[in-house]
This record gives C-alpha cells, structure tokens and sequence, in this order.
C-alpha cells in the first residue's frame, strides 16, 4: 500500500482550499493546511488527529511566515509532496476608476503574484533539497479563465492571474527535468465559491455608468448574494486527480466557459497574427 501524500494548501479557510483540505483529508492524504485565521479549521481540527492535519497560520505577503510553514512541514512530516497553491482575492474596478486609489490592488498584487511567487519558490526548493533525490513533488498553481482573457472591471485582478501564468510557465521551463518537478497552471472559470464575495470594491467613475463595464459590474455585485457557477467538490476532486498524473499538462482551464475563454483567445491572437503576418516581412537590417 502507498504512503499518503503530504499537501501544502494556502489559503485553506474557504473556497476551493478548504475544499481541497477536505477532500484530501477523506482520501487518506495528510494536509497542512495554512490560512490568516487557523482559528477557522477548529472543527477540522478535533476530527482530525496531529499526523494527518497540520494547521499552520500563514499570510502569503509575510515570507518569514511562508519560510515558517515550509519548516514546520519538513520538521512535522520529513517531505512534502503536493503544494496547492491557492491564495487570492479580487478587486473589481475599471482601470480609469482606480487612479488615485491603487492601496487595494497594490495588497491584491502582494496576495495574487507576489505571495504565489515566494510559495512557489518555497515549494521549489523543498521539492528539490528536502524530499529525496528524484522524487519531486507537484506544484498546481491556481489561476483563473482570468489569466487567459481580460474581463471589464477586473482589470487589475486580470494583471495579477496574467503574471502568475507567465511566472509560472517560465517557472517550468526553468527547473531541471531530473527534479521531477511538475507545474499545473490551473485555470477555473465561474464556481460557487466563498471567494466569490471575497471582492474589494472600488467606486467607478461617473463617465462609466453606461459603459459596458457596468453591466458586469452589475452581475459580479449579485454573486455575493445570488452565487452562480460550477460545483467546487468536483473541480477539486479534478485537481486531486491531477497530481497523481505522471505527465500533467502546464495549462489545465476547467468549467464550459474556461474552455469557450480558451478557444476564443486563441481564434483571435490566430486571426490577428494571420491577416497581419506579412507585416513582419522585410524588417531584417539591410547589409
């Protein structure tokens, strides 16, 4: 019989993390599950004994705490097998309307980019210096169907699932195959999560009321209390799939219109660089 695997979650209060932490925990899987408030997975806590939950406080935008948590984790368990890394919020505001109020999307970039960027550079190097030689680890990297295409009025948050996939994927092309180190970039489009009222708002400007924006603006603000979407139990129960996979793919979009997203990004950057790739003729420098 196999060992269980280790999982390292962020964000594990809500969401697709604590639904991970969850279905990790009825698989057999030990979870070291890491949130701002660990006060939150009490109950979890009293089902569940120390060798298989380790709750863990963790804010992504403090390194000291993401270096904490990655030793707590050596020291607790000896290896580490899956990181999911998960953390984010989202900031809904035109990107005129954000002038002179950039304070929440500075903090959302801390949290999306910088706070995934320091745990994946963490979840790196123990997979390559603390587990045995050879034995890897996987790291799936939760973005967005909003790292693919950009949505009105989430601009910002747009920019910061934009720049984890392109970390990301450099990420992998980086990392030395006889690591056996595996990235996912997974990229969810609408489930019913909490994270779905976890939105910042920011007042747009007057000249937007009749502006396209608005009328997602108008569909984003009744998420909160009229949630709509896929089912998160079965999106993590894909992910958890994912990580026994021996060849995963790097981009993993997930829900009917992550997939239409991906399709019609890439129709038009096709139909763009086709009707335009005769422009590219004749720029060599002349001898």
């Amino acid at each position: 019989m196999s060992q269980p695997r280790v999982w390292f979650i962020t964000g594990a209060s809500t969401g697709f993390g604590r639904a991970m932490t969850e279905l990790v925990l009825k698989n057999g899987d030990i979870a070291v599950a890491t949130l701002r408030k660990p006060e939150v997975l009490d109950e979890l806590s009293t089902r569940y004994s120390a060798d298989r939950l380790l709750v863990l406080k963790l804010d992504v935008k403090n390194e000291a705490e993401i270096a904490a948590a990655f030793a707590q984790t050596k020291e607790q368990f000896g290896r580490l097998d899956v990181v999911f890394n998960n953390a984010a919020y989202g900031v809904l505001s035109e990107v005129e309307s954000a002038a002179g109020k950039e304070e929440a999307i500075r903090d959302m970039f801390e949290v999306n980019f910088w706070g995934a960027t320091h745990v994946s550079q963490a979840a790196i190097k123990f997979f390559r210096e603390v587990n045995k030689p050879g034995v890897g680890g996987r790291l799936l990297q939760v973005s967005s169907m909003a790292g693919i295409e950009g949505i009105p009025s989430l601009g910002f948050y747009n920019a910061t699932k934009f720049a984890l996939e392109g970390m990301s994927e450099a990420l992998a092309k980086e990392i030395d195959p006889s690591w056996n180190i595996k990235i996912t970039i997974i990229e969810p489009g609408s489930f019913i999560t909490e994270g779905q009222s976890k939105v910042v708002v920011v007042d747009p400007l007057p000249a937007y009321a009749q502006a396209p924006a608005s009328l997602l603006r108008a569909v984003l603000s009744s998420l909160a209390t009229d949630p709509s979407g896929a089912d998160p139990l079965k999106a993590v129960d894909a992910f958890y799939r994912l990580a026994s996979l021996a060849e995963p793919p790097l981009h993993f979009p997930i829900g009917k219109d992550a997939i239409e997203v991906v399709k019609r990004k890439i129709e038009g950057l096709l139909a763009d660089t086709n009707a335009y790739a005769s422009w590219s003729e004749g720029l060599e420098i002349s001898k």
